[in-house]
């Protein structure tokens, strides 16, 4: 985990700990089958179906959940995966130091501009502060113009289309350098 005294003041808002299925179920239960989740895919999914599918993630070697707090608050999910044994396997030939991600803000009544951005901001940070992590993939929906967007603001390139079981997906690369570059240039337009 990275080490809030060594981010940058707005930053430090943001932490992370391993989700707790026993714990935590209900909240994400809500988070994922909110109408703002479609593209998380369980719009009808059950409690069970949620812890069922946490536990799984839980005792996965190659996939991890996190809840991520935004000071002291839970306020997102975080997955990070091994795309040569989860999500991606056979859809392209993933490269030493390849970091799948996904991520889900929680639904909320109150719009805080920039939130979602910073909530990435995070996520990356937190990816990138592994140094064996050279590149984060990502497989959106094709739909999904806006998580397209927040990626390309964190320095995401999109590599081409694929086909999921699930969906039609934008499969996406970000280098550490690209994600650097991306923060630096949207810290001097500020």
């Amino acid at each position: 985990m990275t080490d809030p005294n060594e981010l940058p003041a707005a930053a430090r808002d943001f932490t992370f700990r391993p989700l707790d299925v026993l714990t935590d179920a209900e909240l994400v239960h809500g988070w994922v089958t909110h109408p703002k989740a479609a593209f998380w895919l369980m719009q009808g999914a059950t409690l069970p179906d949620v812890e069922r599918e946490y536990m799984a993630i839980a005792a996965a070697g190659h996939h991890d959940a996190f809840l991520g707090l935004h000071k002291g608050v839970p306020s997102f999910l975080m997955e990070r995966y091994d795309p040569a044994y989860v999500e991606l396997v056979g859809l392209y030939d993933p490269l030493p130091g390849d970091v799948g991600m996904h991520f889900l803000t929680a639904p909320s009544d109150v719009r805080i501009p920039g939130f979602t951005r910073g909530v990435i901001t995070a996520v990356m940070r937190e990816l990138f502060a592994d140094p064996a992590t050279e590149r984060v993939v990502v497989e959106p929906d094709v739909r999904n113009t806006a998580v397209h967007a927040l990626n390309e603001a964190v320095g995401f390139r999109p590599e081409t289309v694929i086909q999921k079981p699930e969906k039609e997906a934008l499969l996406s690369f970000c280098t550490r350098a690209q994600f650097e570059a991306a923060v630096r240039e949207r810290e001097l337009a500020i």
